[in-house]
């Protein structure tokens, strides 16, 4: 079998049901740190539910969840209250969008790390897990994974498999994290502030590019670590286009000065490229390679 099609099996039999379990002693003193998830909502009722049981499911046993939705006129609040008992706090009013939806359960959030996951995008079975194991061994300020792309019925289409973090890579390439496999420390939002309203698409691009700018700011890739970003008619990334461009060139000027001499961006850019083949070339994740060549 395909592991395309072994992990959309394993996704969709994931998110297919509530699966709750109660956590044992020993489970509650498993030292690991809290996590506040973040869900923003708006009119997207079909998925919604699906992003609930991908958090709910994990059974991570430190867990505040917080969904803000902006005054859905679907039956999202529906769903919202199907599953509120296992929610830390949820909001459905009108406001300015999903940054401000963000922004706002920002200041309800308690957790030592925050991941924030969009109403139509999920989590992969033992994520939280996974993320648990690395915060209590690392204490690095940012935690990230691989991200996958699903269709509207879950289907696992491609992986994109990220390197280790580079901030000049960052800038000059462009997004090297991807929010639905983020994990960032509460902190950094106290240090350097909130998320940027005045981005609408490249929001995660500004504040992770703004926070990783510090040089006391650690960020640390793990494996295995996967969320999916869902591919719809409807999916705010599928209208990206010409706004999102300038976004992305808005960051880029902000910090390419910090990158260094301008005459070199062209060399520091073509090492990115190649930086991103030997990562996975010295890992001999050949399968990976040849999986993106020939897409």
């Amino acid at each position: 079998m395909h592991f395309l099609e072994q992990n959309t099996q394993d996704l969709r039999a994931f998110i297919s049901q509530l699966k709750i379990v109660k956590a044992d002693a020993a489970g509650q003193k498993s030292g690991y740190p809290k996590l506040t998830v973040i869900t923003p909502s708006y009119n997207q009722a079909a998925f919604l539910e699906r992003t609930i049981l991908s958090v709910l499911n994990q059974n991570y046993p430190n867990l505040e969840y917080i969904i803000v939705d902006g005054g859905s006129t679907d039956n999202s609040v529906e769903v919202i209250r199907k599953y509120e008992n296992y929610l830390a706090y949820w909001v459905s009013e009108k406001d300015r969008g999903q940054v401000h939806a963000i922004n706002k359960a920002l200041e309800k959030a308690t957790g030592d790390y925050i991941s924030f996951q969009n109403s139509d995008d999920v989590y992969f079975p033992g994520t939280f897990s996974r993320f648990g194991e690395a915060a209590k061994k690392n204490t690095d300020d940012i935690l990230f994974g691989d991200l996958y792309m699903i269709s509207t019925d879950d289907e696992v289409t491609e992986i994109l498999k990220t390197t280790s973090y580079n901030f000049s890579c960052q800038i000059l390439e462009g997004m090297q994290i991807h929010n639905q496999s983020l994990f960032f420390k509460r902190s950094l939002v106290e240090q350097y502030g909130k998320f940027d309203e005045s981005y609408r698409f490249a929001f995660d691009y500004e504040f992770i590019s703004r926070y990783t700018s510090h040089k006391t700011t650690t960020v640390r890739k793990i494996e295995g670590l996967a969320g999916a970003l869902r591919v719809h008619a409807d999916a705010k990334s599928s209208t990206i286009a010409s706004v999102g461009k300038e976004e992305h060139l808005r960051v880029h000027e902000i910090y390419i000065s910090s990158v260094g001499p301008r005459a070199l961006n062209k060399m520091r850019y073509l090492w990115c490229r190649i930086r991103k083949i030997g990562y996975f070339a010295l890992r001999m994740d050949f399968k990976y390679i040849r999986f993106r060549l020939s897409r």
